[in-house]
């Protein structure tokens, strides 16, 4: 699949308000064709002015983006730590402190989790796209115009905020574990709500979404012929139980796509 297919797709894949945050990988495109078809000398200076420039702002664009969403990752991340700490404290180990506003809180705690950890992961898929995006077209720009932009504006990027996604994925490993420290109650507290109402897993949406993350991370981070020192490493998906454990009644197979 061409790369501006894939990224229409996962513009189409993501939340309604990240969908203007992506790479204008059209009009960079557009102002490349401008460029190595110019015949005037002026009129291509200042496209290769204008395609810098929107390279940059570009840049800056993600870097807002994606630290704003970070930083709200991070306080989400430590409440629901906090959360969880209160609950445990609560129940007890003989499980004394089973009262109906606890197994209610750890309904909402693992709904929390569930949606915190796949925004988490769009956010490192947007972090991916966005960087591949950038490499393809600085790509296409030097071998139209016979530039040779893409080394030095790749050796900048890497430098950037939004393409270190360590914290984040170190949050993301961290939810995966939190989840197991409730899942001894988890089932205590499902027989307790048989009656009621049950304990639901987060928005068929986000799963949605999450699953198509993992599986673009998959595809872009492949390695293939053309892996070069600029290229993302591999991305092994390891069959995750915190996903499994959450899998709604969808027609999309999740327990086969990770």
């Amino acid at each position: 699949m061409k790369f501006g297919k894939r990224l229409k797709q996962q513009i189409e894949d993501t939340l309604p308000d990240w969908r203007d945050k992506f790479l204008l990988y059209k009009d960079l495109k557009k102002l490349v064709r401008v460029i190595s078809r110019s015949t005037d000398a002026n009129a291509d200076t200042d496209a290769e002015v204008e395609f810098v420039c929107l390279l940059n702002s570009e840049i800056d664009k993600f870097n807002s983006f994606f630290m704003e969403q970070e930083e709200d990752f991070v306080i989400r991340h430590r409440e629901l730590r906090e959360r969880i700490d209160r609950v445990l404290k609560c129940w007890g180990r003989d499980g004394s402190g089973r009262e109906y506003h606890n197994v209610v809180e750890i309904g909402n705690i693992r709904e929390d989790i569930v949606n915190l950890h796949g925004e988490m992961v769009l956010l490192v898929n947007y972090s991916n796209v966005n960087y591949i995006g950038l490499g393809k077209i600085l790509k296409k720009y030097d071998k139209r115009t016979g530039g040779l932009l893409r080394v030095s504006f790749i050796e900048k990027i890497l430098e950037q905020p939004f393409y270190k996604t360590d914290s984040i994925s170190k949050m993301i490993k961290e939810c995966e574990s939190s989840i197991d420290a409730i899942f001894p109650v988890r089932r205590e507290a499902e027989e307790d709500m048989k009656k009621g109402k049950a304990i639901s897993a987060g928005g068929e949406g986000i799963l949605r979404n999450t699953v198509s993350a993992l599986l673009s991370m998959e595809q872009i981070r492949r390695g293939s012929s053309t892996y070069s020192h600029f290229s993302l490493p591999p991305l092994n998906l390891s069959h995750s139980d915190f996903i499994h454990s959450f899998q709604l009644n969808s027609p999309i197979p999740i327990l086969h796509l990770l």
